[in-house]
């Protein structure tokens, strides 16, 4: 298949080198800041959501036979110094974010980071039996389900100060849960569970699933609702006063209440049927809802014109924000074949084909290997750098390996495309 050989030269040739080459910072960790040429910006703050998600990246390459002897080499000292570094020694979990030589600047305890270091350490104990990321893996998972899990409603509150504290109310978050946040649990206790197969972590897999499905989405479109209060009541997202990344909207906006994000829609229906096959459960209870989702991105989501999929909109109408994101694409890559693969429905591949032309032609700079991260509806690049605090390597090169893994799987079944 002519997409599946053009995307493993790509893989293998251009976007692990770029990374393989450039993520080891030499005071220790990773570093995932650089402009569109490839060098660095000069930023050097090191944040658990780069740490984490590099050493995921190192690790799902050698998991899947791409590590070429080079990632385990990175792997193992960027390990070392985040387990080190990152960790709490007065109030454990992990903090925020670090100055270079590793000095708290940021203390905060954010259940995305937690959930990012459950589902890393995971990885890097699938990848290479290590005892210290197991244990990291299964001690945080432990300690969220101390402080976080919320006996009252259900689910997990997010946002905690430095002692495990609730932060405070409004922008602050302590009185929000998100879909975000429930879904990438969802993702960190499946490869937890894949890794030790304890009926604790399989049991609270179920629940998590069990919150997203029941309390945090749109019926009948079955499409993800971004923020409620501690009960479940959906509220407008805001932005949170937390160094957060590339946030394009100004702290404190509000987006509508009727609003969703396609790319976290399609990104978690394909890592619900990740998480199904990992419990060895059929998807079929599922696939109405599952069908309802798939058909709104691709009505509302997908760009007719131009090819790509937008960042948001409405429940029931056309998109708001039209601009093309790398992590919308990157997800929705995957998230369309299994799609094609589970409904068997041309539909679906056709919409793949639309977002994978727009990222082979406009997202990715190819010379350097690595995607711009924000690009107007069109293409034109808005935002030209090739790594940062949020944008680095976890989505791209996930992307990429699972996109490829689905590609042969269609192939193999013979399906038409």
């Amino acid at each position: 298949m002519e997409a599946a050989d053009r995307i493993e030269g790509y893989l293998t040739g251009q976007l692990y080198p770029f990374w393989f080459q450039r993520v080891a910072a030499a005071d220790g960790g990773f570093t995932t800041y650089f402009d569109r040429n490839g060098n660095p910006t000069g930023q050097t703050d090191k944040t658990i959501i780069q740490q984490t998600r590099s050493i995921f990246m190192l690790s799902h390459a050698i998991r899947n036979g791409y590590g070429a002897g080079k990632a385990e080499s990175l792997l193992e000292p960027g390990l070392e110094w985040f387990l080190k570094t990152f960790r709490d020694p007065e109030h454990d979990g992990w903090l925020w974010i670090v100055d270079k030589t590793g000095g708290p600047v940021s203390t905060d305890k954010i259940m995305y980071g937690q959930s990012f270091v459950i589902y890393s350490m995971s990885e890097c104990a699938l990848a290479t039996g290590s005892a210290a990321a197991r244990k990291a893996a299964e001690d945080t998972f432990t300690l969220v389900q101390k402080y976080a899990a919320d006996t009252a409603w259900g689910g997990y509150r997010e946002m905690f100060l430095r002692d495990w504290q609730p932060r405070p109310s409004g922008a602050y978050g302590g009185d929000r849960k998100s879909f975000d946040v429930h879904m990438h649990l969802m993702e960190a206790y499946t490869t937890l569970f894949e890794l030790t197969g304890a009926e604790i972590h399989r049991r609270k897999l179920l629940e998590v699933i069990d919150v997203l499905w029941s309390r945090m989405f749109h019926s009948p479109s079955w499409t993800g609702i971004a923020q409620f209060t501690l009960d479940f009541t959906p509220l407008p997202a805001i932005m949170f006063k937390t160094v957060w990344g590339s946030d394009r909207d100004s702290e404190g906006a509000t987006r509508p209440l009727n609003n969703t994000s396609y790319g976290h829609n399609i990104e978690f229906l394909w890592l619900f049927l990740h998480a199904l096959s990992v419990l060895g459960l059929s998807p079929d209870p599922w696939k109405e809802k599952l069908s309802a989702l798939a058909r709104h991105t691709v009505r509302w989501g997908i760009d007719p014109e131009f090819g790509g999929i937008f960042v948001e909109g409405p429940h029931d109408g056309p998109a708001r924000d039209m601009q093309k994101e790398f992590w919308q694409q990157a997800e929705s890559l995957v998230g369309l074949l299994d799609c094609y693969l589970l409904f068997q429905d041309r539909v679906y591949w056709d919409a793949f084909v639309k977002v994978f032309d727009f990222v082979w032609k406009r997202m990715i700079n190819h010379d350097m290997g690595e995607w711009f991260a924000l690009l107007d509806r069109d293409g034109t690049i808005r935002w030209d750098y090739l790594g940062h605090a949020w944008k680095n390597n976890y989505h791209t090169t996930r992307s990429m390996v699972q996109t490829l893994r689905r590609l042969k799987e269609i192939s193999r079944r013979g399906m038409d495309t």
